[in-house]
């Protein structure tokens, strides 16, 4: 079916979007910073804002970045370049500051809930805001759309629920053992530490990937 994409590139993107995902990055540490202050309707709610928010992103790159991207191989190469670069970056930033998660992780249990609207809204600023997100958006996703198979726009939505829906029980797992173990992560510093650092290494790995794989057709 025209504008389909094929299986093959739908689980490698799949993939690709898992490891992403689970590493530790602005949107997983809001979730769980939420989580750990306020509770688990606070994070599933921050959830939702923060996958709309990344939605509009993919919509963005499958009606502007995206067609510029799929006509131009120097733009493309560019744009590879620059996103495998800045993985790399968040990588190694996230290992040099591994030992500072404690604070990010803290919550305050007699802070005050806010509406589930406002919440909804924070997380949606984060999601849309999310540099990892952008650069993964507008640097990889590109690569696996089938060009032969047409309708670009429309395989670019389809991979970005596939990245959501992902995206979606990830973050609610995350959301769902920190708020129900809010004061066991509070408490060990070291396990943050471990975290930052297991998530630093796998952002470094799939910057080199990115750099390495995914020539266009």
């Amino acid at each position: 079916m025209g504008g389909m994409v094929p299986t093959d590139r739908l689980l490698a993107f799949a993939a690709m979007s898992f490891l992403l995902i689970v590493v530790p990055g602005p949107s997983v540490l809001f979730v769980i910073g939420r989580a750990l202050a306020q509770g688990r309707r606070a994070a599933l709610t921050t959830v939702v804002g923060n996958t709309v928010g990344a939605y509009v992103l993919i919509v963005a790159v499958a009606f502007g970045v995206g067609s510029i991207v799929e006509r131009s191989v120097l733009v493309f190469t560019a744009l590879k370049l620059a996103g495998a670069a800045y993985l790399v970056y968040l990588g190694v930033k996230a290992w040099r500051g591994r030992g500072s998660l404690h604070a990010a992780f803290s919550g305050d249990d007699s802070a005050a809930a806010h509406g589930g609207l406002r919440t909804f809204w924070e997380g949606f600023a984060v999601g849309v805001s999310n540099p990892k997100t952008i650069v993964f958006f507008a640097a990889v996703l590109p690569q696996f759309v089938d060009r032969a198979q047409g309708q670009v726009a429309a395989q670019m939505l389809l991979l970005g629920l596939v990245f959501n829906l992902i995206a979606v029980a990830s973050d609610a797992a995350w959301g769902l053992v920190a708020s129900g173990a809010r004061h066991w992560f509070a408490r060990s510093p070291r396990r943050l530490s471990l975290v930052g650092g297991v998530g630093g290494l796998t952002m470094i790995g799939l910057g080199v990937t990115v750099a390495a794989t995914g020539r266009k057709d």
